[in-house]
């Protein structure tokens, strides 16, 4: 069931970038994260003062660690992709993201990953590779760049893992979240005004911001935070690799974008890496002499 929850959390983060494809055009992305966050962090607010949960003590450092992620991901992720272009900007990100958090699971709670783990995200990578060499575009690798990326895949890893600490301490998933997203909006509003937000004052530009501030970020992140109380941060950031192929799927169907051979291996990739983490093997109990 957990592992379901983070599989649906990652559709709903899919549809971020049909979303902006179909919404109006001119528009810093900088400027569409921030306002993402904004109105996904004050709907997560909303709904968390609807959730009746005994009183618990709030452990600073995570709560700082996970608004802090939520925040330095958005900046740097669309910084990376500016820079060193989609396809490059996407592998780094996505890519590094499930191996760093296994990292400071590691280092920082003292669980070694399984090798299942690591063989299930090697496949999922190389698939996430291929699919965002499809649509590559003719942007140079940018060490810069590059080296923004990982700084986003390392955010989402501390946002992760800082979620992960919070609610193993008790806390509800919707309180978790309006905790890192709220402190995180409140982070990003300096963005949102140096680039501009007069476009949220037309229909348009609104419908964009209020349906990325539901689905993708309120709603995903309410999937993410209940299937993250039963799964390690390791394996959850694996599974929203998820989203790039759904992602794509959206392009083709939505957008009627083109995939040749190399998109559907990596798709065929990262579904065999999705599969290789949710299906376990049961081992058979000895039968009695």
């Amino acid at each position: 069931m957990a592992r379901s929850l983070v599989l649906l959390a990652a559709l709903c983060f899919a549809t971020t970038g049909t979303a902006q494809a179909l919404g109006p055009g001119g528009i810093e992305p900088a400027a569409v994260g921030a306002a993402r966050i904004a109105f996904g962090g004050a709907l997560l607010v909303v709904v968390a003062l609807f959730v009746r949960m005994p009183r618990r003590r709030w452990a600073r450092g995570p709560v700082i660690a996970g608004a802090a992620g939520v925040a330095l991901y958005q900046v740097s992720f669309f910084a990376a992709v500016a820079d060193t272009g989609v396809a490059v900007g996407t592998i780094v990100a996505l890519g590094s993201a499930p191996t760093l958090a296994g990292a400071l699971e590691w280092v920082l709670h003292g669980r070694r990953p399984e090798a299942r783990w690591a063989g299930a995200t090697l496949l999922a990578c190389a698939g996430v590779a291929l699919l965002a060499l499809t649509g590559g575009g003719a942007a140079g690798v940018s060490l810069p760049g590059v080296g923004l990326a990982v700084i986003a895949g390392g955010s989402y890893a501390t946002y992760t893992l800082s979620a992960k600490r919070l609610l193993d301490d008790g806390h509800a998933p919707e309180h978790v979240m309006a905790a890192a997203f709220g402190l995180g909006a409140v982070a990003l509003l300096p963005v949102l005004v140096s680039t501009g937000a007069g476009w949220l004052a037309t229909t348009d530009g609104l419908a964009l911001a209020v349906f990325l501030g539901v689905v993708p970020t309120a709603l995903a992140y309410v999937l993410f935070a209940r299937g993250l109380r039963g799964v390690e941060a390791s394996e959850a950031a694996t599974l929203t690799l998820a989203e790039p192929l759904t992602a794509a799927v959206l392009g083709i169907v939505v957008l009627g974008e083109q995939v040749g051979g190399a998109g559907a291996v990596g798709a065929a990739l990262v579904l065999a890496g999705l599969l290789a983490l949710a299906v376990r093997t049961r081992v058979p109990e000895p039968v009695p002499a």
